[in-house]
């Protein structure tokens, strides 16, 4: 048996670099050992096969966005990472047509912003990039949200009416919203800085009763077809 080697040594060997530089394409994610990535500089290796992924580069990955159709209700205050494990190489939708390749760093230093209203499924955004986060956090009363809403209950021009009056939580009025009919059971709910609970609670002000909720988009940043439970990045140059 060959004795054990440092894979940034066997790497600098390998393609004729500094050991600098193959510490760096390492921890970028960019070697393969016997076709797994590796990113520890210090990793001891033998016989197995060390290569460099082909899209390798020495300059700093870009931060992304991903946008998570999430399948069940998400406390973000009670669980912020908890989601994270739903983003895999293997959930992202084949329709992400985008042309951004997935790179390991993508999956680190992920933080969830916009959080869901308990209970509701639908668009779920989480990035590395600190100006969208900034965006969907410090800005949260600047971005419409929207939700469609299954509801039990009588939906008549009444209940419409008062749902879009100012109403207020307790002592605290609520942000301004705008709702429309869908359909005989399905309200549209349109609304900037949402409150936990809000939307419940209006329909429970009404007479009515929620039986399931989806956030659609966020911003200008719409779902679309995105499928439950799969996610794709959010195109470069486009913004909440």
């Amino acid at each position: 048996m060959s004795d054990s080697m440092r894979l940034d040594k066997r790497l600098a060997q390998l393609i004729h670099c500094s050991r600098g530089e193959a510490q760096k394409y390492i921890k970028g994610g960019w070697v393969l050992v016997d076709g797994e990535v590796v990113d520890r500089p210090a990793f001891s290796v033998q016989e197995q096969k060390v290569e460099l992924h082909t899209d390798a580069t020495l300059e700093a990955v870009e931060p992304v966005t991903f946008l998570l159709h999430y399948p069940v209700g998400f406390d973000v205050n009670a669980s912020p990472t908890a989601p994270i494990e739903l983003i895999t190489a293997a959930t992202r939708t084949p329709d992400d047509s985008y042309g951004i390749a997935i790179h390991k760093s993508h999956f680190s230093k992920l933080k969830a912003t916009a959080p869901l209203e308990q209970g509701a499924t639908g668009l779920l955004v989480f990035t590395n990039d600190w100006q969208v986060e900034r965006r969907l956090i410090e800005d949260a009363d600047k971005n419409e949200q929207e939700y469609i809403v299954e509801v039990n209950g009588d939906i008549n021009a009444d209940v419409l009416k008062k749902l879009n009056q100012p109403m207020k939580q307790g002592i605290w009025p609520l942000p301004e919203t705008k709702v429309s009919m869908q359909s005989e059971t399905r309200l549209r709910f349109a609304l900037k800085y949402v409150r936990p609970g809000q939307i419940e609670y209006m329909c429970q002000h009404v007479g009515l009763k929620v039986a399931a909720m989806r956030r659609i988009r966020i911003g200008r940043v719409s779902m679309g077809k995105l499928p439950l439970g799969q996610w794709r990045y959010l195109p470069k140059g486009m913004a909440f």
